[in-house]
């Protein structure tokens, strides 16, 4: 589908944020494309009706984020998140959803998206978590949150149910882990609330640079595929340890 005419003029300009709506409902595709077209800052280059279209137009306008649906006809969410993500690095996903099932939460996760929100979301939520993904930040929403930690009480150091399709390294109990520094230990905590590494690197007083490396090493720990793989596995490591 081709971008509704006339949405995001008011954010249109450079330097303004990217974004593609994807969604099979058209009510609340365009809606949504309505309501964030009216955000100073913002620019919606696409909308798109399943996940076919939407990696297509993906790869058309390399957008800066893409808010995405999860159960479409054809080819879902799920699968859509993992190959935009896997193609275009600096691309992230904000998961819109009617559906909390554990299964989909952590395929999404797995996939690469940086947050997850439900569609009962307020206008003003699903505008800042757009704003703090673009920023390098990832968002849970607190029902969300609630039965991420639920599903890791319960699996306790086993592993997470796996995503569909071939999936990255699994999220493995602690046993598996390897040992964190305290100051990794503090990283992994700020990651979790979201933070993105220059401001991490303002909290704990150190290079931007240096964050990013404290970064990669603990997912190589911990063995998670993305930022907010870390953030799950620091709720998990609070609720077992």
């Amino acid at each position: 589908m081709n971008p509704v005419a006339g949405t995001g003029a008011a954010g249109a300009g450079e330097g303004a944020l990217r974004l593609l709506i994807v969604d099979d409902q058209p009510l609340i595709r365009r809606g949504l494309a309505m309501m964030l077209a009216t955000e100073p800052g913002i620019a919606i280059v696409g909308q798109a009706a399943d996940g076919r279209e939407a990696i297509d137009q993906a790869l058309a306008t390399e957008p800066d984020v893409v808010v995405m649906d999860l159960q479409m006809p054809g080819v879902s969410g799920v699968v859509a998140t993992r190959e935009i993500t896997a193609r275009l690095p600096h691309t992230r996903v904000v998961v819109l959803t009617t559906y909390d099932h554990d299964d989909l939460v952590f395929a999404a996760i797995r996939a690469g998206a940086q947050a997850y929100l439900l569609k009962d979301a307020s206008e003003a939520e699903v505008l800042e978590t757009v704003r703090a993904v673009h920023r390098g930040e990832s968002r849970l929403s607190p029902t969300i949150a609630r039965k991420v930690l639920q599903q890791l009480r319960r699996l306790g150091t086993e592993a997470v149910p796996p995503a569909p399709g071939p999936a990255p390294r699994a999220l493995q109990g602690d046993r598996q882990d390897d040992a964190l520094t305290d100051k990794e230990e503090r990283i992994l905590e700020l990651i979790a609330q979201g933070l993105s590494n220059k401001r991490i690197a303002a909290t704990v007083f150190l290079a931007e640079g240096t964050v990013k490396n404290y970064v990669s090493r603990i997912m190589d720990k911990l063995h998670a595929a993305s930022r907010t793989e870390l953030a799950v596995r620091a709720i998990g490591r609070r609720s077992l340890g």
